[in-house]
């Protein structure tokens, strides 16, 4: 019996990093494609987007107080962006390769009262130095996306 369960429990978890995994990518090539889209002018009748831009970090819970993102740090941050209704993804990833990638809505009021808020860890990410890339997008009127600025910064461990 308590074979099975280890095997069971084994299964269970290989199956959940898959799926992680497998997220993280489908998250990867959905913004490379939304980037690959550029801005201005109306394309298909899409209209401009905008402008902006991503001018800090800003910390919302700083572990060891010193002032600069860590991991397991939280950050969000300060933008301008003349788009109605942007929002900011961020990537990550140390040596080994991409060890998160999240998103958010940045606008308010926004329907799931999504505060920005990104933690600077993920299961994949278990501590130590990443960098990590910003990308604020805007949306457009046909409900697309257009990169409208990015910003890179480190992560210390």
């Amino acid at each position: 019996m308590t074979r099975i369960r280890a095997v069971t429990s084994h299964t269970l978890v290989a199956v959940v990093r898959a799926g992680l995994v497998a997220t993280i990518v489908a998250g990867l090539l959905a913004g490379t494609a939304f980037a690959a889209k550029g801005g201005g002018g109306k394309p298909g009748g899409g209209g401009t987007s905008g402008s902006g831009s991503i001018t800090a970090v800003r910390m919302v819970y700083d572990q060891n107080a010193n002032g600069a993102p860590n991991w397991a740090d939280q950050i969000t941050f300060t933008f301008t962006s003349s788009n109605s209704k942007p929002y900011i993804t961020l990537t990550c990833s140390t040596s080994a390769g991409v060890v998160s990638s999240s998103s958010h809505l940045m606008y308010t009021p926004n329907i799931w009262n999504d505060p920005g808020i990104f933690s600077l860890q993920s299961p994949s990410w278990m501590g130590g130095a990443a960098s990590c890339t910003a990308v604020l997008y805007g949306t457009t009127s046909t409900g697309g996306s257009v990169r409208l600025a990015s910003m890179t910064f480190g992560v210390a461990a």
